[in-house]
C-alpha cells in the first residue's frame, strides 16, 4: 500500500505531527523488537503495509501461533535480545572498517543462531517455518571467529593482541620470544656448555652484531667446527651458531612483527566473513522478521488486541474499535470504544458532527490505524474487526500552512484534497476533517458539500469515507444521496456546560458547541457572553435553512426522474460539478487508441478532435 506523505503525518506513523518524536506514534506502540534490524524493517512494514491477502494472513497466523506459545515466544524474545546489528555489521566488514570488537559483536550473534533454530522448528505456521529456512547458522563463521579472536580485544586494529594462542604456529612463536627469549638464550648457554665442555662460554648482545657465543682464549681449542667466527678479540673469540642466528631473528623485531602478523590474520578472517555476505545477509533478514513478528506478538497480548478478519468485499466492520496509541495514553483503561461500518454501497460515507474535543478526529484515526495495522499483518486494537482490503489510505486532517513556499492554511488543505480527489479509488479508505473551513462559511460549505458528492457518486469516486464537519448543514445529504449517512459524537447538555461521551452515534448534530468549548478553554465570561448574543442574532440568517431547501429539491427531483426515467440514465438537470455526460462515441474512440504507436503531433490532434467534438455536444 502507497502512503503519501501527509497522510503518513498525519496518522503520525512513526512520529508525532508536532514534537516529531517517537512516543505518541503508532511506532512507538507496536515496537518492542529487540533489534535494531527488527525496529527498522517494523518500521517499514508500517509505512508499507500489505494489499495481498494470502501474505496478511500469512503474518496474522504467525502472531496468533506464538501467542498460542508464550514460554516458546518470550525465549525467542532472550535469544533475539543479545544480537547485535548484523546488518550494519557486515557493511563494516564488506568496507574492511571493522574493528576486532565488531567481529566479537558478530561472534556474539551467531552464537544464539542455533537455539533460535530450534525453537523455530517447534513451531507450524508457514511464515515461521519460511524464516527457519532462511535462517542459516553459519555455524563455520561462528567456529572460525571462535578459533581465531580473542574474547576482550582492543579497538585498534595495528595495537596486536587480537588473535588467539594456538590459531597459528608463528603468532605463538614471537608472543613466546617477546616474553620468554631471555630464558631461551640461557638454555641456549647452558646446552652449548655442556656440549663443548667451554666453562666460561656466554651468551652476550651488542647493537652491531647481535647475539653471538664469546669464548675466551683459554678454551679456543675446544671451539666446535659447527661455530662461526664473528669477531675476534684481545682474550677473545665470538661466535654464531645457525640455531642461535635463529633464535635472534625470533626474539630481535618479535614484537614488530607479531603485530603485523596479527594485522594479517585478522585481515583474512575479516575478508573470509565478507566472502560469504549474501548468506549473512539473509540470515539477518530472517532475525529482523522473526524480531518483529515476536514484538507484534508481545504486543497483541498485552495490549488485548484481536485478530482481524481480511476480506475482499470492501466491508470495513469493527466493533469496540480502539486508537492504540491514545489508550496507551490515558490511565486505567478509560478509553471509549465505538464501533465503525464502511462498505461500497449503503454505507460508504459517514458525516461525522458534533463539537471541537469531542474525539471525532480520534475516531476516524482509530478507524485508519486499525486498517492499517490489520494490511500490514498485525492483531488490531478492538472486540472484533472485519477488515475489507484497501488500496490506499487518505487523510486530510489538521490545520497548517507552509510559508516558505507562500502557501497559506487553506491552500495547503485544497492542495491535499486535489490530491486526494485525483488519486484515491473506490478501493481507498479517505478520512477528511474539516474540509473548507478555512475560507468563508458560504464558500467553505460549498466546498465541503460538492467534495462530499464527488466521493459519494459511484460514477466519480465512491470511495468509504469518514468525513467530520462542523457544517451541520451537511447533515441534510443524507437521504438525498445513496451511500451517505449521519453519525455525531454524543454530548450530554448540563446549563451551559456540556459533557463529552465520546460515544459515536447514529443521526446528526445540528448544533456546534462551539461557545461551549471556548468556555471550557477559557474563554473570558465577557467575550462569551458576547458571543451568545451575536450568535442569536446571526442565527437568524442560518444558512441551513437554505441547505435543507437545496437537499430537498434534490430529493424531490430525484423522486420525480425515478418514475419517468431508467435508474442507469443521466439527467442534465441533477449533474454535480464534477459529473461528466456519458458520450459513448468518444469513450469508446478513446479505449481503441493505439497510444504506443502513435507520434507526439498525433495523439495533440486526436485529442483536439475530441475536445472540439465534446464542446459542440454541449
Amino acid at each position: 500500500m502507497l502512503i503519501d506523505s501527509s497522510s503518513r503525518r498525519n496518522l503520525e506513523l512513526v512520529e508525532t505531527l508536532r514534537e516529531k518524536q517517537k512516543r505518541g506514534s503508532l511506532l512507538w506502540v507496536l515496537d518492542r523488537t529487540k533489534t535494531a534490524m527488527g525496529a527498522r524493517t517494523l518500521r517499514g512494514y508500517i509505512e508499507q503495509p500489505l494489499i495481498d491477502r494470502d501474505e496478511i494472513e500469512k503474518r496474522l497466523s504467525a502472531i496468533e501461533e506464538l501467542n498460542s506459545q508464550l514460554i516458546t515466544r518470550d525465549e525467542l524474545r532472550e535469544y533475539l535480545n543479545p544480537i547485535y546489528d548484523l546488518e550494519r555489521l557486515i557493511g563494516r566488514i564488506s568496507y574492511q572498517s571493522a574493528n576486532p570488537r565488531d567481529l566479537i559483536a558478530f561472534k556474539t550473534s551467531l552464537e544464539m543462531l542455533p537455539p533460535i533454530r530450534t525453537l523455530l522448528s517447534e513451531l507450524k505456521s508457514p511464515l515461521l517455518q519460511e524464516i527457519l529456512e532462511e535462517l542459516d547458522p553459519l555455524t563455520d563463521l561462528y567456529e572460525l571467529l571462535d578459533k581465531s579472536i580473542i574474547e576482550d580485544p582492543p579497538i585498534s586494529v595495528r595495537e596486536g593482541n587480537m588473535i588467539k594462542d594456538g590459531y597459528n604456529e608463528d603468532v605463538d612463536k614471537y608472543r613466546s620470544a617477546r616474553t620468554e627469549g631471555k630464558s631461551w638464550l640461557a638454555d641456549v648457554e647452558a646446552r652449548e656448555r655442556e656440549r663443548t665442555g667451554i666453562k666460561n662460554l656466554r651468551v652476550k648482545y651488542n647493537k652491531v652484531f647481535g647475539y653471538y657465543l664469546e669464548v675466551t682464549n683459554s678454551f679456543k681449542n675446544l671451539v666446535p667446527d659447527d661455530y662461526i667466527r664473528k669477531q675476534t678479540l684481545t682474550n677473545a673469540e665470538r661466535y654464531i651458531t645457525p640455531e642461535l642466528k635463529e633464535l635472534e631473528d625470533t626474539i630481535l623485531g618479535a614484537e614488530e612483527k607479531l603485530t603485523a602478523l596479527e594485522y594479517q590474520l585478522f585481515s583474512e578472517v575479516r575478508d573470509h566473513i565478507d566472502s560469504q555476505v549474501l548468506r549473512i545477509q539473509r540470515t539477518a533478514k530472517a532475525v529482523a522478521r522473526l524480531d518483529v513478528f515476536t514484538s507484534l506478538a508481545w504486543v497483541a497480548e498485552k495490549n488485548h488486541y484481536v485478530r482481524p478478519k481480511i476480506n475482499k468485499r470492501g466491508v470495513i466492520d469493527i466493533r469496540g474499535g480502539r486508537h492504540p496509541v491514545v489508550e496507551c495514553m490515558l490511565p486505567g483503561n478509560l478509553f471509549i470504544a465505538n464501533d465503525t461500518y464502511l462498505d461500497n454501497n449503503a454505507n460508504r460515507v459517514s458525516i461525522i458532527t458534533g463539537p471541537n474535543m469531542a474525539g471525532k478526529s480520534t475516531y476516524m484515526r482509530q478507524t485508519a490505524l486499525i486498517v492499517l495495522m490489520a494490511q500490514l499483518g498485525s492483531f488490531v486494537p478492538a472486540d472484533s474487526a472485519d477488515i475489507g482490503i484497501v488500496d490506499r489510505i487518505f487523510t486530510r486532517v489538521g490545520a497548517s500552512d507552509d510559508l516558505a513556499s507562500g502557501q497559506s492554511t487553506f491552500m495547503v488543505e485544497m492542495n491535499e484534497v486535489s490530491n486526494i480527489l485525483r488519486n484515491a479509488t473506490s478501493d481507498s479508505l479517505l478520512i477528511l476533517d474539516e474540509i473548507g473551513r478555512g475560507t468563508s462559511t458560504f464558500d467553505g460549505l460549498a466546498i465541503a458539500w460538492a467534495v462530499i458528492e464527488h466521493i459519494a457518486d459511484k460514477r466519480l469516486l465512491g470511495a468509504k469515507t469518514l468525513f467530520a464537519t462542523h457544517y451541520h448543514e451537511l447533515t441534510e445529504l443524507e437521504g438525498t444521496m445513496d451511500g451517505v449517512n449521519n453519525y455525531c459524537i454524543a454530548v450530554k447538555e448540563k446549563g451551559d456546560d456540556i459533557v463529552f461521551l465520546r460515544k459515536i452515534v447514529k443521526g446528526g448534530a445540528d448544533k456546534s458547541y462551539g461557545i461551549q468549548v471556548a468556555k471550557l478553554a477559557g474563554v473570558p465570561e465577557g467575550v462569551i457572553a458576547r458571543a451568545k448574543e451575536l450568535v442569536e442574532e446571526l442565527s437568524q440568517a442560518d444558512i441551513s435553512v437554505r441547505a435543507k431547501e437545496i437537499a430537498e429539491e434534490r430529493r424531490t427531483k430525484a423522486k420525480a426522474k425515478s418514475k419517468t426515467k431508467k435508474y442507469d440514465e443521466v439527467d442534465l438537470e441533477q449533474i454535480s460539478l464534477f459529473d461528466t455526460v456519458k458520450d459513448d462515441d468518444v469513450v469508446r474512440e478513446l479505449t481503441e487508441l493505439d497510444i504506443t504507436n502513435m507520434t507526439p503531433m498525433d495523439a495533440m490532434n486526436t485529442l483536439y478532435r475530441l475536445q472540439n467534438k465534446l464542446k459542440n455536444r454541449w
